[in-house]
């Protein structure tokens, strides 16, 4: 007996399916935004249109720039550097805000389950930094149980290196107030200045091969972007 009808397929079920980093944002914006009313929403969305209309500043690092060396500090307070940390091998640099930076939160709970497993099968080192100091390093890492580097930029000296320093605006320093929380308050230096969120693919000799630069704190580079750009990096 023949039959027309196309063999089922299977699917993974939906819940098995991880989800993407902006699909992720886009669920926790609606929840916060109806938690912090009309007024600080509006000041947050200005503050990411203006980061928008301005883009990327032109002196930002680029494919084929070297990433400098630069003294960085671990969740317990001790000096390394980067040179260390990254031990000769491929990697990807992850820059973010800080702790207090809920868009941080998922993308490194994103890069811990989707992204550094595959890392690892890679030979590929996967490095946090941030200006936060130790302390909040120490509680990122504890409370989203990160299991890679995740390190201290104290002043911003390899973000000032790279051109991707930026502040928040007076107004939304305004908010973060208004929410009970200032950005200096997690900085290792007592600054409001932090990172425009940035990943970067580098080889073993510390040159980029990928670079992805977010203005708009609230996007950030997804896990399949980078591991095409280390595939192509490894070929």
């Amino acid at each position: 007996m023949t039959t027309n009808a196309a063999a089922p397929t299977e699917t993974a079920p939906a819940s098995t399916i991880p989800a993407s980093i902006a699909a992720q944002v886009a669920e926790f914006n609606t929840g916060f935004e109806a938690q912090i009313g009309p007024d600080l929403s509006a000041v947050f969305a200005a503050e990411q249109a203006a980061l928008t209309t301005d883009g990327i500043p032109a002196s930002t690092v680029a494919v084929g720039d070297t990433v400098p060396d630069a003294r960085l500090l671990t969740p317990g307070g001790d000096t390394t550097t980067l040179a260390e940390s990254l031990d000769g091998t491929p990697a990807v640099l992850v820059f973010y805000r800080g702790a207090w930076c809920p868009y941080c939160n998922i993308t490194l709970q994103t890069y811990q389950r989707d992204l550094l497993p595959a890392l690892r099968e890679r030979g590929v080192r996967l490095i946090a930094i941030s200006p936060q100091t130790p302390d909040g390093s120490k509680a990122i890492t504890e409370s989203a149980e990160l299991d890679f580097p995740v390190l201290s930029d104290a002043s911003n000296v390899l973000v000032r290196q790279l051109g991707i320093v930026t502040e928040p605006t007076a107004d939304a320093r305004a908010a973060h107030t208004a929410l009970g929380f200032d950005v200096a308050d997690s900085n290792a230096d007592a600054t409001g200045d932090i990172p425009f969120p940035t990943v970067l693919v580098i080889d073993a000799g510390r040159v980029v091969s990928f670079a992805d630069i977010h203005v708009d704190y609230t996007t950030r580079t997804e896990v399949a972007a980078i591991l095409d750009a280390v595939d192509a990096l490894t070929l």
